[in-house]
């Protein structure tokens, strides 16, 4: 018997269960250390000491300080936002579905430390471009999200200048959002689009 067969699929569950539950663990101590040292002056030995883990060990799971922010900045909401839209009804506007997903979900991922990664992603230049390409990387998924909805290629055109659009409006709201914290994002999500629809006509 070879050692894959041997290891039962609870036993791999529950691997695969510690794995994401140290991966979290190393995500939140590692924010939490940005936040009150500064992401530049904390080490990643700093974060492995506070998480119990060797430095080796810690590249496992992330390969730089910037994986974690990252990490943070995605959150889940650009898979989320995928698997709501392809899940919509095509009797509606491109336009609207989009709207009503960003806006919907962004009312569960609008937390403190979601506003705190925001501001340091700004803090660095490397990091802002990081999360320029991680943008575009969803106005890619956005678009291949519409076409499963709109399969018709003589839509294809329409259905990326929406996702650009949107794409763009999420970009407007974040910056606001991050500015001082006065604003919720989903009331600058659906001001925003309501700019853009009323532009539209």
């Amino acid at each position: 018997m070879t050692l894959s067969a041997s290891i039962s699929p609870f036993n791999k569950g529950r691997r695969e269960q510690k794995r994401r539950e140290t991966s979290q663990r190393i995500a939140d101590i590692g924010l939490k250390l940005f936040v009150t040292k500064g992401y530049d002056k904390t080490t990643l030995d700093e974060i492995a000491a506070e998480v119990g883990i060797s430095r080796r060990s810690f590249f496992n799971y992330f390969q730089s300080k910037e994986q974690i922010l990252l990490a943070w900045q995605g959150s889940g909401f650009g898979k989320a936002l995928i698997s709501a839209i392809v899940e919509q009804s095509p009797n509606e506007k491109p336009i609207t579905i989009l709207k009503k997903c960003m806006v919907k979900l962004a009312e569960r991922f609008e937390t403190k430390e979601a506003i705190a990664v925001d501001r340091m992603l700004q803090a660095s230049d490397t990091l802002k471009a990081r999360k320029l390409a991680n943008l575009f990387e969803l106005e890619d998924r956005l678009f291949a999200a519409l076409c499963v909805l709109w399969p018709a290629k003589s839509r294809h055109f329409e259905l990326r200048v929406v996702s650009i659009n949107a794409i763009g409006i999420l970009r407007l709201s974040l910056d606001k959002w991050r500015e001082d914290g006065k604003y919720r994002l989903t009331n600058l999500l659906e001001a925003n689009f309501k700019a853009l629809e009323k532009s539209l006509k």
